[in-house]
C-alpha cells in the first residue's frame, strides 16, 4: 500500500484560517536522498506573504508552505553515503516543510548540534543565512562597520544583530515594542534600538553625532523606511533589502496596499546611487542559484557558533504541528507580536 503523510497546505489564498490538514503521498526516498520524520517546522513571513497571494512563484495550489525543518531519519535512499536511520538532520526545502514527512536530498540536509532541541535546530536555518548572506556576502560588512537592522527583534533580525555584534560592527537596531528594544540591547548587544514607528532616522542621526554614519543597513520594511536608510547612508554604504513587510498590514491581501508600499518605497535609478556612491542589494535565498553553494559552509559555521555559545537561536514560542498550530502562529506573526523564531512542533 502506498504510503501518506499528513501536511497542511494553502488551498486558496486568503486569512490564516484558509490553511487545511491533507493526506498526500510519501514517495519512497530515490538516489540521494532521506525520508525523514518532522520533529519541528520553521515559520517564516514569506509563509504568510505566499498564503496570501503576494509572494511570487509558488507551486501549484494546493501546496505547504515552510523552507526549514529539523527531524529523524526514517529511510535513507540509494546511494547515501554519511546519513543512517535514526540521524538527526535540519534540511533547507523549497516548500513542503508543513508535513510529518518531508524526502529530501542529502545536498539539502544537515546535522545540527546535540544541544539544540529539533525546534531550535528548525528556527536556525533560514532566519540565520538571510542574515548572513545579506551582511557578508552581499553586504561585505567588516570589523568597525556600522549597521542598521530593522525589523532587529523578528527572526532575521535578531540573528543579524547577533552575527553583527560578534564580527565587530557597531550596531543599531529597529523594533516594534519596549520589551523588544530592551532585549536587542540587553541581550543581543545593540548599541541602541529605535521605535520602528517613531522618527528612528532622526533618532540613530543624533546618536552617530549628526552626520550620515551607516555602512550596512538590513531592511526588510520598505516603503519611507528605505528612502530614510539612503539619507543616513555613508559613501560606500550599502542597503540589502530583503522583503517588504510593509506591502502586507493586515491578515488579507490587500493590492490597494501592497501598491501603496511599492510607491512609497520608490525607485532607484543607478544614476541616483553615483554622486553618493551608495550601493543596493537584493537578496532572495530561493533564488541564489549558482551560488547556493555559499549555504553549506555559511549554515556549518553557523551550527559551530551556535555549539561554541557565540550565538543562539532565539525562540518566541512553538505551536503543534498542525491545521489549528499552523492557524495560530500564522495570526501570532500578523500580530507582529514574535520576539525571534516561532516553530511548528510536532508532539513529543
Amino acid at each position: 500500500m502506498p504510503r501518506t503523510t499528513v501536511a497542511i497546505q494553502i488551498p486558496r489564498f486568503g486569512s490564516p484560517e484558509v490553511m487545511e490538514e491533507r493526506e498526500i503521498p510519501l514517495p519512497d526516498p530515490g538516489p540521494g536522498e532521506l525520508h525523514l520524520k518532522v520533529g519541528a517546522s520553521g515559520i517564516n513571513f514569506a509563509d504568510l506573504l505566499q498564503r496570501v497571494g503576494l509572494y511570487g512563484k509558488v507551486p501549484d495550489l494546493p501546496y505547504a508552505p515552510g523552507f526549514e525543518v529539523a527531524g529523524e531519519v526514517v529511510r535513507v535512499g540509494p546511494d547515501v553515503e554519511g546519513w543512517k536511520e535514526g540521524d538527526r538532520a535540519v534540511a533547507l526545502l523549497r516548500f513542503g516543510g508543513y508535513a510529518k514527512d518531508v524526502i529530501v536530498h542529502t545536498e539539502q540536509t544537515f546535522p545540527y548540534p546535540e544541544s539544540l532541541t529539533p525546534a531550535e535546530a528548525a528556527g536556525i536555518p533560514v532566519v540565520f543565512l538571510t542574515a548572513w548572506v545579506c551582511l557578508f556576502e552581499t553586504g561585505h560588512a567588516r570589523k568597525g562597520d556600522t549597521a542598521l537592522v530593522l525589523g532587529a527583534g523578528g527572526g532575521v533580525g535578531t540573528a543579524a544583530v547577533q552575527l553583527a555584534v560578534d564580527r565587530g560592527l557597531r550596531v543599531f537596531g529597529t523594533a516594534g515594542n519596549a520589551g523588544k528594544r530592551t532585549f536587542v540591547v540587553e541581550e543581543l548587544g545593540a548599541e541602541a534600538c529605535f521605535d520602528s514607528r517613531g522618527a528612528w532616522g532622526d533618532e540613530l542621526l543624533a546618536t552617530l553625532g549628526g552626520n550620515p554614519g551607516l555602512d550596512i543597513a538590513l531592511d526588510p520594511v520598505g516603503g519611507p523606511a528605505t528612502k530614510a536608510i539612503r539619507g543616513l547612508l555613508n559613501p560606500l554604504g550599502r542597503v540589502v533589502f530583503y522583503g517588504m513587510s510593509e506591502a502586507m498590514p493586515g491578515r488579507k491581501r490587500s493590492w490597494p496596499k501592497a501598491a501603496l508600499a511599492r510607491f512609497r518605497t520608490g525607485s532607484i535609478h543607478p544614476l541616483s546611487l553615483v554622486v553618493p556612491n551608495q550601493g543596493v542589494f537584493g537578496v532572495h535565498l530561493l533564488y541564489l542559484k549558482e551560488k547556493e553553494a555559499i549555504m553549506r559552509p555559511a549554515l556549518e559555521e553557523i551550527f559551530q557558533g551556535v555549539a561554541d555559545g557565540r550565538w543562539k537561536p532565539i525562540m518566541d514560542r512553538t505551536f503543534p504541528l498542525d491545521q489549528d498550530g499552523a492557524v495560530e502562529a500564522h495570526r501570532f506573526l500578523h500580530d507582529r507580536k514574535n520576539l525571534g523564531k516561532v516553530v511548528l512542533e510536532a508532539p513529543a
